[in-house]
């Protein structure tokens, strides 16, 4: 939840964090490179190739260890939120979580800055004076996904008080289609059919797994309502596809550092929190005190929500749109596995049926459109090729052809990086 990347890309990077990718839309790297390359084989080359064997597996490790850190990640912040929040005993403030969040990720970007600049005061003031005041403009223009940034991750913690882990985990995964929609709308996206099908999937997976919560899917606390929790899923929802979708457009072609524009994110969330604990809470905040209720436990949860969502900005980037499917679907598994154990969570068959078709559709939804349109053409293909194919002569170099994967954007999926993060 502290991750923005998915625009967000979500992360899946999640919410209030920007990944790399997220500011170098475009940029191709060689890791990048490598890896699409694998599987195939460079002929004709006056000057050897270069000995990628080495670096290939490294990438590789990198990958498996990004889709550890998505999972971990995704699951772990959701099931220490709702653990803290059904404990007995004195309940913590949820908008105090929130602000300190966002102190400890402004903080931590300013320290990584502070290292940039090797340590000299002097070059990080004249830095941060030119960036944030000088070119005021693009501060500014960060207020207002901060603002939705800060509104979701204090909807996301109403949500998760009054759903299970795994409901909230499923239901959630609306962001995607949410993300889509406002993309299609205020970016003039296009759907390939097989993403409008995997959009139709996810949003009967997740009208299936409320009509089971509705349907009293076990016992329920007293002070949980089901209704208010998916009010508040569906608003979450809803802020992170229009906060996605705009943070990309404000900063596409942005020359900002990811730590400069997290800190921006976090001087602005900071002020916001704090606006909104006063409006909310802050009555009972000055009465009891800001750390009220504070627990190991608490401190856990915020400093996952900091640290996991930078960390998950970092590593966003060695995972492709595959992957971070892959690691969405596996956090929806895990998620519901210690549900049940931590929770006493029952899993019937009509909450199956609906987590399999988000599961499903996520991955349909995260496969590049090269492979989709490769997997709608099979039955094609092979129902109009003849027995008789083109034969090129002995010694002749075979013809040219023409790649389906152009490495630009209208092969891959258009969610921003972190929306199959969180």
């Amino acid at each position: 939840m502290a991750a923005v990347g998915s625009s967000g890309s979500t992360g899946a990077a999640g919410q209030g964090t920007v990944s790399a990718g997220t500011l170098e839309a475009g940029t191709v790297s060689a890791v990048g490179i490598l890896s699409r390359g694998e599987g195939g084989g460079v002929q004709g080359l006056s000057q050897p190739f270069p000995d990628t064997s080495a670096r290939i597996p490294a990438h590789r490790r990198l990958k498996y260890i990004s889709l550890a850190v998505l999972v971990v990640q995704n699951a772990s912040l959701i099931l220490s939120i709702r653990y803290t929040r059904t404990l007995p005993g004195d309940r913590f403030f949820a908008t105090t979580a929130v602000v300190m969040a966002e102190v400890l990720k402004g903080l931590t970007c300013l320290l990584l800055l502070f290292a940039q600049k090797r340590g000299n005061v002097k070059h990080l003031v004249l830095f941060l004076h030119e960036a944030v005041l000088v070119q005021y403009v693009d501060t500014l223009k960060l207020a207002v996904p901060s603002l939705i940034y800060t509104l979701q991750n204090n909807l996301q913690y109403v949500a998760i008080s009054n759903l299970p882990a795994a409901t909230f985990q499923v239901t959630y995964q609306l962001k995607i289609l949410t993300t889509a929609l406002f993309s299609v709308l205020m970016l003039n996206r296009s759907l390939s059919r097989l993403q409008w099908v995997s959009l139709l999937l996810l949003f009967t997976g997740v009208a299936i797994v409320q009509a089971q919560q509705a349907g009293g899917g076990g016992p329920r606390p007293l002070d949980q309502n089901p209704g208010v929790g998916l009010a508040a899923v569906v608003a979450s929802c809803l802020s992170s596809g229009f906060a996605g979708v705009y943070f990309e457009k404000i900063l596409k072609g942005s020359s900002g550092s990811v730590w400069l524009r997290n800190l921006q994110l976090g001087l602005f969330g900071t002020a916001l929190g704090l606006v909104g604990l006063w409006w909310a809470e802050g009555t009972a905040v000055a009465h009891r005190g800001f750390f009220f209720g504070y627990t190991p436990a608490v401190w856990g949860v915020v400093l996952n929500q900091a640290f996991g969502g930078l960390l998950v900005a970092v590593v966003v980037k060695y995972a492709d749109n595959i992957l971070k499917g892959f690691a969405t679907s596996l956090s929806i598994v895990l998620s519901t596995v210690a549900s049940i154990r931590l929770f006493g969570f029952h899993v019937d068959p009509l909450f199956a049926l609906g987590a399999g078709l988000v599961i499903g559709a996520v991955y349909l939804y995260s496969l590049p459109r090269g492979a989709a349109k490769a997997i709608a053409s099979t039955s094609t293909s092979a129902s109009t090729s003849g027995p008789c194919t083109h034969q090129q002569p002995p010694g002749q170099p075979p013809p040219p052809q023409l790649s389906s994967h152009r490495g630009d954007l209208s092969t891959q999926p258009f969610l921003p990086k972190s929306v199959l993060v969180k």
